[in-house]
C-alpha cells in the first residue's frame, strides 16, 4: 500500500511539533525515519496511525484519507513504549490482539502460531508477559503489530533492548516482511537504518532535511573534505586558530583534550586543505606525523543536519 503524508503540520501548544511535512511512502519500500529526539517522528508516526489528529494537512493510504477511519485495519503499529499486560500470558495477549484487530475465529489460532514463530516465542508463549526480559517483550509488541496481517507496518525503535544477535534476527524479518509491505521504521541506531532501509529520511525540529538512500546522502555529504591529522607540537594553542584560519578550512577541532597535536579538518564543500595544512606545518615547522582521509559516514551527515 501507498502511503502518501501531504502538508501535515502539528502544534502542542504554542510549539510547533511538525511544519508542513511532505514525503511518500511506496509499496515494498522500507522507510528509514532519523531525527534527534523531539524532532517530530513519534508524532509523524501516530498522525500516520489515526492515534492522533493533525492541525493541517492530509495523509492518503491508497488515496483514502486516514481521517475516514477505514485504513486503520491495513496499519500495523509497534509504539515506542511497547504498552503491554504485563499479567497476561504471550498466548492470551496474542488472542486477545488479534480479536481485537478482526481476526476471524477461524484463522486466529493460526495467526498466534505463526505470529510465535515468527518472533522466536515459542520458548516463552506460557509465560506471563511481565517475566520477560526486555527484548523478548519487544517481540510479543512486534506480533502483536502483525497479528492481522497489515499491508503497512510503523515501527518505532524495534530494536530497543535486544542483543545484538536478536537485532540480526529481527533486522531480517523486517526485510523479509518488507519485500511485500510498506513499512516506516524509525531507530536511533544508524548501522541499523543502513543495513534494512531502502530509503532514508531526516527530519529535524519538525522539518524534512534529508531524503535519500545512505549512499546517495553521503555522496552529497562528501563534499566536505574531512581530515584527521597528528602534528608533533608542544602544545595546542596558537595551532587550532592557525589551522581554523586556512581559507579552505570550514571548521577546525582539537579531536581530544588529552593527545596534543590532535587535529579534526572539515574542508568548504568542493574543496580540499591538504596543500594548505602542508604549507603551515612547512611554514610553522610542525612535522606532520599523520593525516588521514575520512570517509563520510551516516553519522556524519546525521550530525550535520541536525545540529547547529
Amino acid at each position: 500500500m501507498n502511503v502518501e503524508i501531504r502538508n501535515i503540520s502539528k502544534n502542542y501548544g504554542y510549539q510547533r511539533v511538525l511544519d508542513d511535512v511532505s514525503f511518500e511512502v511506496k509499496p515494498g519500500e522500507i522507510l528509514g525515519f532519523l531525527g534527534p529526539n523531539g524532532a517530530g517522528k513519534t508524532t509523524t508516526m501516530k498522525i500516520i496511525t489515526g492515534y492522533i489528529g493533525m492541525d493541517k494537512g492530509e495523509v492518503l493510504v491508497n488515496g483514502k484519507s486516514i481521517k475516514t477511519g477505514e485504513t486503520k485495519s491495513s496499519i500495523g503499529y509497534l509504539p515506542e513504549n511497547n504498552p503491554l499486560y504485563l499479567d497476561m500470558p504471550v498466548v492470551d495477549y496474542l488472542r486477545f490482539s488479534a480479536k481485537l484487530q478482526g481476526v476471524s475465529k477461524e484463522n486466529m489460532e493460526n495467526r498466534v502460531r505463526e505470529m510465535i514463530r515468527l518472533t522466536g516465542l515459542n520458548k516463552e508463549k506460557h509465560k506471563l508477559i511481565g517475566e520477560l526480559s526486555k527484548g523478548y517483550r519487544q517481540r510479543v509488541g512486534l506480533a502483536q503489530a502483525l497479528i492481522h496481517n497489515p499491508e503497512i507496518l510503523i515501527l518505532d525503535e524495534p530494536t530497543t533492548g535486544l542483543d545484538p544477535n536478536q537485532i540480526i534476527e529481527i533486522r531480517e524479518l523486517i526485510k523479509e516482511l518488507g519485500k511485500e509491505k510498506t513499512v516506516i521504521l524509525s531507530t536511533h541506531i544508524l548501522p541499523e537504518v543502513e543495513a534494512t532501509c531502502d530509503r532514508i529520511l531526516i527530519i529535524n525540529k519538525g522539518k524534512i532535511v534529508a531524503n535519500g538512500t545512505s549512499e546517495n546522502l553521503r555522496q552529497q555529504a562528501e563534499g566536505k573534505n574531512i581530515l584527521k591529522i597528528k602534528l608533533e607540537v608542544f602544545s595546542n594553542e596558537g595551532v587550532l586558530e592557525q589551522l581554523q584560519d586556512l581559507p579552505s578550512v570550514e571548521k577546525a577541532t582539537v579531536t581530544n583534550n588529552i593527545d596534543i597535536g590532535h587535529f579534526d579538518i572539515k574542508s568548504y564543500k568542493g574543496m580540499t586543505s591538504n596543500k594548505d595544512i602542508f604549507n603551515l606545518c612547512v611554514k610553522n615547522n610542525w612535522p606532520i606525523v599523520e593525516m588521514i582521509p575520512i570517509e563520510t559516514k551516516l553519522e556524519d551527515v546525521f550530525r550535520d543536519l541536525t545540529t547547529d
